[in-house]
């Protein structure tokens, strides 16, 4: 599908969150195959619902290898952190896919991403998710599977469904300090906007311009470009944070309608 660069003047909320509920029912009853230049959100959680971050170098790991498993060629990462001054640094060559957004919370994450070569996904998410349980295991003396099940997916099929996945994905560690937040209100938006814009295990402050080493991980150039300003950005994340559904409809529909891949 062709995407384009601008996006038109933003649907009332009700009838949006109405329209993305449906369209996501839709594309989950069907086995999604990936295809280049096409946008897919993708999301897996732990075993159980269990935490998978358990502390700051967990997090960071994973950062790490969402920028290093992202090439086409063999990689060794202990060799990459003997031989470089940060692992950011290292030519990855081509990459599998270009990443566009991504969240980690405590018992999940959200990868927003397009696939640059044939099965680029797929060899992308495996290699992330053996070579983070492998290092989890390790770590806390434990077996078997981290992850609850094989990762899941949605494609973004236009442009309404994908912008509004930024909202969606940068929006997630709103939870953490108001869990109910999506189905009571958010009591002050800009404490709830100025906790996503600075929780550090999410892309949203790259886009609001920090400069980190972890930006690398970021292809944006190669996903549309709706936010032109930093302005526009934090006034599509408070408009969201504003609006409340009478129940958490997006929230269930994403629980449920993960497609397995």
């Amino acid at each position: 599908m062709r995407y384009t660069k601008g996006y038109p003047s933003l649907w009332r909320r009700v009838p949006l969150c109405i329209y993305f509920c449906g369209k996501m029912k839709l594309v989950s009853t069907r086995k999604i195959t990936f295809s280049i230049d096409e946008f897919y959100h993708l999301y897996n959680r732990g075993v159980e619902k269990r935490t998978i971050f358990l502390d700051i170098d967990d997090y960071q790991r994973f950062l790490e290898l969402l920028f290093v498993v992202n090439t086409t060629k063999p990689i060794d990462i202990r060799l990459i952190h003997r031989y470089e001054d940060s692992i950011f640094d290292f030519d990855r060559g081509n990459q599998l896919v270009a990443i566009g957004a991504y969240c980690l919370m405590p018992n999940h994450f959200h990868i927003l991403l397009t696939p640059l070569v044939d099965d680029g996904v797929s060899k992308f998410m495996g290699k992330l998710c053996t070579s983070y349980s492998m290092y989890f295991n390790k770590k806390y003396k434990r077996t078997g599977a981290l992850f609850q099940g094989m990762f899941k997916a949605q494609w973004a099929n236009n442009d309404e469904y994908l912008k509004y996945l930024y909202s969606y994905i940068h929006l997630n560690p709103v939870k953490l300090i108001d869990p109910i937040w999506k189905e009571k209100g958010i009591k002050n938006s800009e404490v709830a906007f100025t906790y996503a814009s600075s929780y550090q295990y999410s892309s949203l402050s790259d886009y609001l311009g920090a400069i980190r080493q972890i930006s690398g991980i970021l292809t944006p150039t190669l996903f549309p470009d709706y936010f032109s300003t930093h302005l526009n950005i934090r006034k599509e994340l408070l408009e969201w944070i504003n609006f409340q559904l009478p129940i958490d409809q997006e929230s269930q529909t994403l629980k449920s309608g993960f497609k397995q891949n």
